[in-house]
């Protein structure tokens, strides 16, 4: 059974947090706009961290792309190519300071 998730939109949750800036109390916000308390700490906790960016929704989103996933789905065959390559510079930054 599939529970009904509300969705605020940022404008919401950014006057959420700046009421919290003002009362400092995650229960009395929570009481005037009657959301949960959890739902008001999370918002200014990621708002601290990350500014408006971080009262963005979440929920399906795909995760930003990192180079350390893309190099762990590597074809075999790209993956010895890349380490070719990286054991080519290392050689020449090797000979580059043995001829210093």
């Amino acid at each position: 059974m599939e529970k009904d998730r509300k969705t605020y939109d940022i404008n919401f949750k950014k006057k959420v947090v700046e009421q919290y800036q003002i009362k400092k109390s995650y229960s009395a916000v929570a009481r005037e706009f009657n959301i949960h308390r959890k739902n008001v700490q999370r918002w200014v906790n990621h708002y601290n961290n990350e500014g408006t960016k971080g009262l963005r929704e979440r929920r399906g989103r795909k995760k930003e792309f990192s180079k350390v996933t893309h190099i762990r789905n590597e074809h075999p065959e790209q993956k010895i190519k890349r380490l070719e390559a990286e054991n080519e510079f290392l050689k020449k930054l090797l000979s580059m300071k043995k001829g210093e």
